[in-house]
């Protein structure tokens, strides 16, 4: 390949790969913020629970592809763009982070809610020094999911103009440059990777305290 090319090739892949990592980031914090509010006044509100987990699971069974279609026409939010793409993960990646809040929470034992309210705490203190430290592997858990899927899912946001390195594997599509197409799909692998390790890390350390 001729040294220009390849340059210019490198530069590409550096600058969709710190597009793709600003653009999973946002979404994913997000998604995040949300998913553990939501999962945690689901614990405490059991209509919020129902309805907010059958919605995130509508959203999930939605193919990635159509879900970024369909936020193109809506106002406001939609629209050819980063905006929209980031707006499509957050929706995508709601459903592990939410689900597994709930059920860490859910799953701490009858017993030690008892003790703590017996030595009176309050339902926010229950939250923050008994439920949460321990549902927090649980939470992580669901965070490695939806974190690992984004990284995947948004490759497809280069479709709607959202960047990332999804531009190179559809201009290697578009031009039947394997070269192209492997420059965009390894990094967007190795990120996935790192990523993975990188939670599953965090994780063993907070189940180890």
């Amino acid at each position: 390949m001729d040294p220009t090319v390849l340059r210019t090739l490198l530069a590409d892949v550096l600058s969709l790969t710190a597009e793709h990592v600003v653009i999973v980031a946002v979404s994913c914090g997000i998604a995040v913020l949300i998913g553990v509010s939501l999962g945690i006044l689901g614990t405490r509100r059991p209509v919020l629970r129902r309805a907010s987990v059958t919605i995130a699971s509508i959203l999930q069974t939605v193919p990635s592809l159509a879900l970024f279609g369909f936020l193109l026409p809506v106002p406001l939010i939609g629209g050819i763009g980063r905006r929209t793409a980031i707006i499509a993960l957050v929706l995508y990646s709601l459903l592990p982070v939410l689900r597994n809040t709930i059920v860490g929470i859910q799953n701490v034992d009858a017993p030690v809610r008892e003790a703590a309210l017996a030595m009176g705490m309050t339902d926010g203190q229950l939250l923050r020094m008994v439920e949460l430290p321990l549902a927090a592997p649980t939470i992580l858990a669901g965070i490695r999911i939806a974190l690992v899927t984004n990284i995947g899912t948004a490759v497809i946001a280069a479709i709607i103009g959202g960047g990332g390195l999804g531009e190179l594997i559809f201009r290697g599509v578009a031009s039947v440059n394997t070269m192209e197409i492997l420059a965009g799909a390894i990094p967007a692998a190795a990120l996935a990777l790192l990523a993975d390790a990188g939670m599953s890390v965090l994780e063993r350390k907070v189940m180890a305290r």
